[in-house]
């Protein structure tokens, strides 16, 4: 049975894509700040005899993030599935403005930053891993807009996280960035036009990419756009 972890798992495009993962036969971490409620969300997947879990991981604790780690080394051998989907977006709280890029740089860039680099090891020994970085349109140089700078910002620098860990990836590992769009949760708001089933289409499909798949590119419903 290949192993998934994702991060972020507690609700929204997180939840819904581990569980979809599960459903596919993947064994799978559900990692969250918080798992006392994820712990009873996952109770009726059990039930169905789904291979699922809850640990706990904040992913702009460094301490956090190594606890995390010393837990799965301990408990698997191998990783063939990391979708970095935890993230945070907080442009319009009134902080000021360098508060605001510097934390959600460390929960959306840092975070999947440190957390891939210490999982290495351990999806080498996969032989085929998949690393997803959930990105954003509002991350493209390409098609960069007005507003939001700590939130785009964050996510340009996580598509560059993307490309250095693609590089350096060898034959069994593929590292892609996906645009989920503007989805329908809570930080997506009631107002997103995609649904949480159109949202994790395309994190799904880069997790279970066959080995001839793309490495190192940015894709959105699994098709690729710029950077």
């Amino acid at each position: 049975m290949s192993i998934a972890i994702v991060t972020g798992a507690n609700r929204g495009l997180g939840f819904a894509a581990a569980e979809a993962l599960a459903k596919k036969n993947y064994e799978v971490v559900f990692a969250a700040r918080k798992t006392e409620e994820l712990e009873k969300k996952l109770a009726p997947l059990k039930k169905e005899g789904l291979k699922v879990q809850a640990l706990t991981l904040d992913v702009s604790d460094e301490n956090s993030i190594k606890n995390f780690v010393k837990d799965i080394t301990a408990k698997f051998s191998r990783l063939d599935v990391l979708v970095n989907n935890a993230g945070i977006f907080i442009d319009n709280e009134d902080l000021p403005i360098a508060e605001k890029i510097l934390k959600t740089f460390k929960t959306n860039t840092l975070g999947p930053f440190l957390l891939t680099e210490s999982l290495w090891p351990l999806l080498q020994k996969s032989s085929a891993a998949r690393v997803v970085n959930v990105s954003s349109g509002m991350g493209q140089l390409s098609d960069m807009g007005g507003g939001s700078p700590s939130y785009r910002i964050s996510k340009t620098a996580l598509n560059t996280v993307t490309k250095l860990f693609s590089s350096q990836a060898g034959e069994n590992i593929l590292v892609n960035s996906v645009c989920p769009g503007w989805v329908k949760t809570e930080m997506g708001g009631s107002g997103a036009t995609r649904t949480l089933e159109q949202g994790i289409s395309g994190i799904i499909w880069a997790a279970t990419l066959p080995n001839d798949g793309p490495n190192g590119s940015f894709f959105r419903d699994g098709k690729k756009r710029e950077w």
